[in-house]
């Protein structure tokens, strides 16, 4: 990892521990065995996976997630202005403040930026085997499996009623993007104690560069036919079960899947100049 060995340079001159990990979900027993040992600031390293192993083990507790993002996407890092340069986040660590944002919850699974199910979760699926990852290969993978793919039909119930469609690709997301600035729910923040919903219109070849064009100009919301909610709950009906994804992570979920927050329940160390605009 490009990351390391400033990280390590860092560490020894703070007197803090680097750990490596070696398998999934080792994140997490490592960010648990810290806060067993007393420690106030457990660090995460890496992308929105090695985020999301550590975030869980801290929702709930008195302890703070430090972030250096250097993933492929740092959908969180940037959404709340911690990615950059590895020099950036690590003077975030020494100079910002601890801020509370929410955590959602996908079929019992915690997620922090981002959770769907759709093409998405198929890309997430696909992306996550490749041996080389990066947004070009990112990019490439989608590409090769947009000509198969067929949409999908969703009901969504939430307080206000239920909403029936046909969707290419369906987020539930905590913040207002995916990473790499491509921005899927427009005015969502980490904090607000909602969660928003973006469902993706059947994708042609006539709305297919206008989609993309909006969603990294963050204007995703003002394309026809693209369905957007706000709520604490979601309750998802698909036709079939199928692959969930969690912050890029994968598991299978059922014919029903359910969202929710947990709000104001996860500390993370953010920029100063973030306290009052996240």
């Amino acid at each position: 990892m490009r990351a390391l060995a400033e990280v390590k340079a860092y560490a020894d001159q703070h007197k803090a521990q680097v750990v490596l990990t070696n398998r999934a979900r080792h994140a997490s027993e490592l960010a648990s065995a810290a806060l067993a040992d007393g420690c106030e600031l457990v660090v995460a390293v890496g992308g929105d996976g090695t985020m999301n192993e550590v975030a869980t083990s801290l929702i709930g507790t008195s302890g703070i997630l430090g972030l250096i993002p250097c993933g492929s996407g740092d959908g969180l890092g940037r959404h709340l202005r911690i990615h950059g340069s590895v020099r950036h986040a690590l003077h975030v660590l020494e100079t910002g403040l601890p801020r509370l944002i929410d955590s959602g919850v996908a079929d019992g699974h915690p997620f922090f930026t981002a959770a769907g199910m759709g093409f998405e979760a198929d890309i997430a699926l696909k992306f996550n085997q490749l041996k080389q990852r990066g947004f070009l290969r990112y990019l490439s993978t989608s590409a090769r499996m947009l000509r198969s793919y067929q949409p999908q039909r969703y009901a969504v119930t939430h307080a206000d009623g239920c909403t029936e469609l046909r969707a290419f690709t369906l987020v539930v997301a905590n913040s207002d993007q995916y990473g790499n600035n491509a921005i899927i729910a427009p005015g969502a923040r980490a904090d607000d104690g909602q969660l928003d919903l973006c469902a993706i219109p059947p994708i042609t070849l006539f709305n297919s560069a206008s989609l993309v064009a909006r969603l990294f100009t963050g204007t995703i919301d003002r394309h026809a036919g693209v369905v957007l909610r706000r709520a604490t709950k979601f309750t998802i009906e698909r036709d079939s079960a199928g692959p969930l994804h969690t912050d890029g992570e994968n598991y299978t979920a059922g014919k029903t899947v359910s969202f929710s927050i947990l709000p104001a329940s996860l500390r993370i160390m953010a920029p100063r100049v973030a306290h009052q605009a996240i």
